[in-house]
């Protein structure tokens, strides 16, 4: 078996170290994906090496947060796939309508995008105001930036298209109020949203869920992570409850491979199996 090179050996101490000093864990996330964020960072950060980053971080956790940033790569889209929001109108939504309260889980929710898409969905389907949304991200900047509600303007045309792509039964420009360069979406649509700081990699499950995305966050973990996130997701689920995946995203050959059964599978929409 080959040594690791230099590299590879850094990559892993600074992960340790960041672990053993702030409690966020990297360790286990996909190996050639980190070492690009790492290396970018390292010519943003003015770092000759992955050791003097390493050295910066322990030191000084606003060089740590500063990291952050390029670790959990916080960009989203509204409406993203917008293949994936009809299936979860035609195919999800009328599940979930025989239920008098409802609880819903966006894992990885990075800037607020979803959130909003979701909530957008939920309401033009009758059951924003029956339902709780769990919004949860690593990251404390993509947090706040969600709970604002801000996206840059030159954005809607995008979201529109994408948005009446998803079935949209609304003009997209009632959701927000444009002012400068931003657009602040309607407050009302979260007011049931609770954003909270959740590590798949070493949080537990807070509460028992109906529906839960986490799209394009688990191809950035190898697969021992990827199992211990669905066990998190089959166990939060209630009896019968649904999955949505990012369009690259599987339960193919995962540990929980038998624990879901495909809905609308071109979406990687999953329903959870009967026990």
């Amino acid at each position: 078996m080959n040594a690791p090179d230099s590299i590879t050996i850094e990559l892993r101490l600074l992960m340790e170290a960041i672990y053993l000093k702030y409690s966020y864990d990297f360790r286990d996330y996909s190996g050639a994906s980190q070492k690009r964020r790492v290396l970018h960072a390292l010519h943003q950060m003015d770092c000759a090496s992955i050791s003097e980053l390493q050295s910066r971080v322990l030191h000084d956790p606003d060089a740590f947060m500063q990291l952050l940033q390029y670790l959990t790569i916080p960009t989203s889209e509204m409406f993203r796939d917008p293949a994936y929001f009809q299936a979860l109108r035609e195919h999800v939504m009328p599940h979930l309508s025989t239920y008098p309260s409802l609880k819903i889980w966006i894992a990885g929710c990075s800037t607020g995008e979803e959130i909003y898409s979701m909530a957008i969905l939920l309401k033009e389907e009758g059951l924003l105001e029956r339902a709780i949304i769990y919004a949860t991200d690593i990251n404390p900047h993509s947090l706040d930036r969600a709970r604002k509600g801000v996206f840059a303007l030159e954005r809607m045309r995008a979201y529109t298209a994408s948005y009446q792509m998803a079935g949209g039964r609304a003009a997209f420009s009632d959701y927000y109020t444009a002012a400068y360069d931003g657009a602040l979406f309607d407050r009302s649509l979260v007011d049931n949203v609770i954003f909270a700081d959740h590590s798949l990699a070493t949080d537990s499950v807070f509460s028992e869920t109906h529906l839960i995305s986490c799209r394009n966050v688990m191809i950035y973990f190898n697969r021992k992570l990827q199992d211990r996130a669905l066990g998190l997701f089959h166990e939060s689920l209630c009896y019968r409850g649904f999955l949505g995946l990012g369009s690259k995203e599987s339960l193919d050959f995962s540990a929980h491979a038998d624990s879901f059964e495909p809905l609308v599978k071109a979406e990687r929409v999953f329903r959870k199996v009967a026990p």
